[in-house]
């Protein structure tokens, strides 16, 4: 009986002796002493970062954040994941011995793969996820021999996967998605037998096919190869991944027929395959009853949907959109209990919608759009609540819109453009209290608009419907209005003063209504207004001014109206991409700003009007100016001797002040002037300063004039550049001068102009170089058959001025003040025959086309006005034009008239932006 019950006695007692024995406990305190030394070094090797600031020697390192402990007190796990760590891993880390799971994600550490975790010999998860690690995964990496998970995700890794990755045996989850790999992925990992999760998407890899080796991966449950440029077919071995639950192979280029297996997988429930090339025909038979989520869009797929779809009691996301399918949608699918989304826009689909849709399930989303469907919607989409959207546009619908979607509050959006659908718009329909878009243009819609909309609906579209009456007052409540489109309705009435005063319009199309009086001038609220067609309808009264000071405003039309009066001056504000004043009782100038070609179909059918530029086609303003308001011949004699008189006076009187002003100011100034030599002189600053004149002027630019100067009798001359302001030098002109002094005052070259001094004052800088005659750029470009021109490749840009007019227009009998630019408009408008203005030296019978084309775009180039001026593409397709084809012949005179062609093109361009907006 003793011996029976020793051991029980024995027990506790030795417990007890265990207990109380100091060795083991001292033993134990060393090594959590050594762990917490080891890890107060590693927060201050990883930069004391904040969020580890509770790692201190003043309690135990298994409280810390952090750090979890094993049963033995040893740290086991470190979690540093977000924790904005910007240094690099020290070894330190892996002096903890037992360190089994190691996450270091979500920071911002840098460098190459991290090789000091290979002393981490129990590491078995490691995640260093969405940090700055660079360069190749190392082909030792399966030193790591005991990991069973990594993730070395969102990173910006490069190179090729290694295939000893696949010596890690014992590895179940293998993430290397979104990084910037630009080689291959190896087909060795189909040896990873534990494989449980591959990540590979969104990586930039050679163009790759799946390897049919992943077939042998049966423990696989995740395959994520999404954007990672795969191409051929989905391998047929891929139906043998009996664990297989999640499949997606999102945006490659995989083609060919979807494998029927796959649809066999009794585990599968994620099928995403959606932005790839797949083609054939969906097979009709699915045992895959467990999926929840199927995307196929954005296929070359056929055929009709099956029937068997009906049978996925747990599917809730059905997506089809952008294929060829056809046929009829199964009406079982109508009757799912699970259904929540059904996308199957931009197919061939046809006949009756499923008439139970909805009915059964919680359904959110439903787009049906830009197909072949008849008949009406069905009655029950909004039976769940949380309807989000309807989307039924460009179809054969018709009917009436169902009552409930006038009592579904969760409605975002309905889109039904494009259809016969007929009847009033359910009253419930305007105010859904979270309805943003309302799009329902192009059906036989009737009855009123509301007074009262959604809080926040932002588009309202109703074009090309039968509606009718006012817009009414309460449109002021419209208060997050964006969009207003109702054209070609039967609206009538005066334009209500309230529609001014939405705060966020930008788009207001009511054309081809019934309007009529006058258009509301107190513009309160229409700052972000771009564009306001009011085309065809009876408005009347004068063109508010106030719509020229809209800011945005790009697309101007009220063209088929009864408006008078004159064209506001403020429209000068405003820069339109398009504008149409056409058919109305306008008179008066047309504004200068559209004079000119880019607005030739913007005013037409208004008599009255005149304007200034021939290309218009409307009476000179100025020829019935002068004809009405005719004045008697001796009256105008008078008035020009008076004004003859006094001028002749004036320039007398002038002449003598300032000479004598200018005799004493050159005394006083010539003390002010200090010369810095760069080479022997034989001339001194009164010289050069006496001879600064408009005889001796040879060149002139943005900065100043340059002139010939004579030093001595001999013949010999120095070239002088003056860098002047009115006032005082300014800042960038006192740059200029002493970057060109610092230049060319230190350096000797044969072929660049000596420097031989500065002569400069307050307001003055002078520059004074030996004068190279006849070594001119223009002689270099047209030999010695021009006359003997200035002589300085070294004084800058020469704006057109008398030089190039000497150049170029030496034999027209023209105000040398006057620009070629100027000059050109002036013979455009008298009529003279562009063949007269050209150079006789360029001038060659068999490209007088191209020449005449180039100048009259030269002329549209130069307008005063530059907002008026075509854009360069216009330039550029003119020019393309003017040079020879591909043959070497040249265009027909049809083809070079540039006046109708930038016409059309500028037209047209505005056309088409109003028909987008």
């Amino acid at each position: 009986m003793s011996k029976l019950h020793i051991p029980f006695l024995r027990t506790p007692l030795l417990l007890c002796v265990l207990v109380l024995l100091p060795l083991p406990f001292k033993v134990i305190s060393q090594d959590a002493n050594t762990e917490k030394t080891i890890l107060l070094n590693l927060k201050q090797q990883l930069g004391n970062p904040p969020s580890i600031q509770s790692w201190n020697s003043s309690s135990l390192p298994c409280t810390w954040t952090g750090v979890t402990c094993g049963d033995d007190g040893s740290v086991t796990e470190l979690d540093l994941g977000d924790k904005g760590i910007t240094k690099t891993i020290p070894p330190t880390i892996c002096d903890l011995k037992n360190l089994t799971f190691l996450y270091m994600n979500l920071n911002y550490i840098p460098g190459e793969f991290p090789k000091v975790l290979y002393s981490c010999t129990k590491l078995q998860h490691l995640d260093l996820s969405q940090n700055y690690f660079v360069g190749p995964i190392p082909d030792d990496i399966d030193k790591l021999s005991g990991l069973r998970y990594i993730d070395l995700g969102a990173n910006n890794f490069t190179g090729n996967i290694p295939p000893q990755i696949a010596n890690l045996k014992g590895l179940r989850t293998l993430f290397l998605y979104q990084n910037q790999f630009n080689g291959t992925f190896p087909k060795e990992i189909s040896k990873l037998s534990n494989l449980e999760e591959l990540g590979l998407a969104f990586n930039n890899f050679v163009p790759s096919s799946i390897p049919v080796e992943f077939g042998q991966l049966k423990k696989l449950r995740l395959l994520w190869m999404r954007l990672a440029n795969l191409i051929g077919e989905i391998p047929e071995s891929l139906t043998s991944l009996s664990s297989l639950e999640t499949l997606d192979l999102v945006g490659n280029d995989l083609e060919g027929k979807i494998p029927d297996g796959l649809f066999s997988l009794k585990n599968l429930t994620s099928l995403y395959l959606f932005g790839n090339n797949l083609s054939g025909e969906i097979p009709q038979r699915v045992e895959t009853l467990n999926l929840v989520e199927m995307d196929l869009g954005m296929n070359q797929l056929n055929g009709s949907i099956p029937e068997d779809f009906g049978k996925l009691k747990k599917l809730q996301l059905l997506s089809l959109f952008e294929n060829h399918m056809s046929g009829e949608v199964p009406p079982s699918i109508g009757l799912l209990p699970a259904l929540k989304t059904f996308k199957v826009f931009s197919n061939n689909l046809s006949g009756a919608l499923p008439p139970k849709m909805g009915l059964y399930s919680k359904l959110e989303e439903f787009d049906v759009s830009t197909n072949q469907f008849s008949g009406q919607l069905p009655e029950n989409l909004c039976a769940g609540g949380v309807l989000q959207g309807v989307v039924a546009f460009e179809n054969n619908l018709s009917g009436p819109v169902p009552r409930s979607l006038g009592n579904c509050n969760s409605l975002h959006t309905i889109q039904l453009f494009s259809n016969n659908f007929s009847g009033e718009i359910p009253a419930g329909v305007w105010t859904a209290s979270d309805m943003i878009y309302l799009m329902l243009s192009d059906n036989s819609f009737s009855g009123g608009l509301p007074s009262k909309l959604a809080w926040n609906l932002s588009r309202l579209e109703l074009n090309n419907n039968k509606l009718s009456g006012p817009i009414p007052p309460g449109i002021s409540s419209w208060v997050n209005l964006v969009v207003f489109k109702a054209s070609n309705n039967l609206l009538s009435g005066e334009i209500p003063v309230e529609i001014t005063s939405l705060p966020h319009l930008s788009d207001l199309l009511i054309d081809g209504n019934q309007f009529s009086g006058q258009l509301p001038s107190k513009i309160i609220s229409w700052k972000s207004l771009t564009s306001l067609i009011l085309s065809r309808n009876a408005l009347s009264g004068q063109i508010p001014k106030e719509i020229g000071s809209l800011p945005d405003l790009r697309y101007l039309d009220l063209s088929q109206n009864n408006f008078s009066g004159e064209i506001p001056l403020e429209f000068d504000q405003l820069k339109p991409v398009f504008l149409n004043l056409s058919s109305n009782h306008l008179s008066g100038k047309i504004p200068d700003q559209f004079d000119n070609i880019a607005y030739v179909n913007s005013f037409l059918n208004n008599s009255n009007l005149c304007a200034v530029n021939p290309v218009l086609n409307f009476p000179n303003c100025y020829a019935k100016l002068r004809d009405s308001k005719k004045m008697p011949s001796k009256t105008l004699a008078l008035i020009l001797v008076l004004t003859v008189t006094i001028f002749v006076v004036t320039m007398i009187v002038t002449l003598f002040v300032v000479r004598d002003y200018q005799r004493k100011k050159a005394k006083r100034d010539l003390a002010a002037w200090k010369l810095t030599s760069f080479q022997r002189l034989n001339f001194t600053e009164a010289n050069i300063l006496a001879s600064l004149t408009e005889n001796n002027l040879i060149g002139s630019g943005g900065s100043g004039k340059v002139y010939r100067v004579a030093i001595n009798r001999a013949g010999d001359y120095v070239a002088v550049k003056r860098i002047w302001n009115n006032e005082k030098m300014d800042r960038n002109l006192e740059k200029e001068f002493s970057a060109e002094v610092q230049i060319l005052g230190t350096i000797r070259h044969a072929n660049i102009v000596k420097l031989l001094c500065c002569i400069s004052s307050e307001s003055s800088k002078l520059l004074v170089y030996e004068f190279m005659e006849n070594q001119s750029l223009d002689r270099w470009l047209h030999g010695r058959k021009r006359s003997q021109s200035m002589g300085i490749s070294s004084f800058g840009y020469m704006a057109p001025g008398k030089s190039t007019q000497q150049l170029h227009c030496a034999f027209v009998n023209g105000d040398e003040h006057t620009s070629l630019a100027d000059w050109a408009w002036q013979q455009f408008g008298q009529g003279t025959p562009i063949a007269d203005c050209l150079d006789p030296e360029i001038k060659e019978p068999c490209f007088l086309q191209e020449m005449t084309t180039v100048f009259n775009l030269g002329l549209i180039c130069t307008h005063p006005s530059p907002s008026t001026r075509p854009s360069m593409k216009d330039v550029l397709e003119i020019l393309r034009r003017v040079s020879p084809d591909s043959n070497g012949e040249t265009k027909t005179g049809a083809e070079l008239d540039v006046l109708p062609l930038l016409g059309t093109v500028t037209s047209l361009s505005a056309t088409t932006q109003h028909e987008t907006a």
